[in-house]
């Protein structure tokens, strides 16, 4: 198989090559001419020789991305690049985030919340089943519930924007996706009308989507329809990010790790448990306020879970 080298490699060591012409037609396609077997009289390397070198490049760069990664030309001596092709799920993401950039004019806006309270309401709900043959609520569920409670006072997040009409459409049910990093890449399983569920019922949904896309079993139907997302990157250890919007949702709330910090509790320095939010809305479908609105909403829900009893 042909190797592409730099020109400068063909003065090193013997080559059995007497016409400049051959050595002229090498350099310009950047064969290393010691990597060629001559078919002349005592290996001499011919014209037809260096063509079918050649041809063997051509048909390496045009073969199907589904051969795998292939190496990037590299100098001797270096390591050579590795390309992988953008196909399957992690190719269907990489579309679907670039269009999202390409035409949502997104905006984000942040704040930090002492989620001490709100850790305190789940441990008192896990603790109550002593048996444990309940399935225990997780903090995730937590945020979701939050966050219907949230969209049911600013539906306007809850919404798409239909580009050809010029119409911003909102939408009378929440199917609230949420971010889960698979083996397979990052995929956003569905929960279907989950401003009809409770706590409970949503952790339930939530554990049965994971556990089916880590087994890398979701359908379509399951994968499609969100009209809003929750992104929980605080499981990586980082506390803050600016998630790009869910094409065609028009926000994605963003939770980073909960975390022991001083805060300023009733007026005295106290260690509790903060989290930062981060709310990435299309500013075509509400203006800052409304954004504001929302994100507050959530925080003061979840350093004060009992505001959440008005919507039960």
């Amino acid at each position: 198989m042909p190797v592409r080298a730099q020109a400068a490699d063909e003065g090193r060591g013997p080559v059995a090559v007497v016409s400049p012409l051959v050595r002229r037609l090498a350099r310009q396609h950047g064969l290393d001419l010691r990597h060629i077997t001559g078919s002349g009289r005592d290996g001499l390397i011919l014209r037809t020789d260096v063509e079918s070198a050649i041809r063997g490049l051509e048909q390496e760069a045009a073969a199907p991305a589904s051969l795998g990664p292939r190496p990037v030309p590299a100098p001797d001596g270096a390591v050579a690049a590795e390309r992988i092709a953008l196909r399957g799920v992690r190719g269907a993401v990489a579309d679907k985030l670039s269009r999202s950039r390409r035409e949502i004019p997104e905006a984000t806006c942040w704040v930090d919340a002492d989620a001490t309270e709100l850790m305190a309401a789940r441990a008192a709900m896990n603790g109550t089943d002593k048996g444990g043959t309940t399935p225990r609520v997780s903090v995730l569920a937590l945020l979701a519930r939050i966050c219907t409670a949230a969209l049911a006072r600013f539906p306007e997040l809850n919404s798409t924007v239909d580009t050809e009409a010029r119409e911003i459409v909102r939408l009378p049910a929440v199917h609230l996706g949420f971010a889960a990093q698979t083996e397979r890449g990052l995929v956003v399983p569905v929960v279907r009308d989950a401003h009809t569920r409770n706590t409970e019922s949503i952790s339930a949904e939530i554990g049965s989507l994971t556990e089916t896309a880590r087994a890398g079993r979701l359908t379509p139907a399951q994968l499609t329809g969100g009209t809003f997302t929750l992104n929980n990157y605080g499981v990586f250890g980082v506390d803050g990010s600016t998630p790009i919007i869910n094409h065609p949702e028009a926000a994605m709330l963003g939770v980073g790790r909960i975390v022991a910090k001083p805060w300023v509790h009733d007026g005295e320095l106290a260690v509790r448990q903060v989290v930062q939010l981060s709310l990435t809305f299309d500013h075509r479908v509400c203006d800052g306020g409304t954004a504001g609105g929302f994100l507050r909403y959530v925080a003061d829900c979840v350093e004060q879970p009992a505001l959440l009893l008005r919507t039960l």
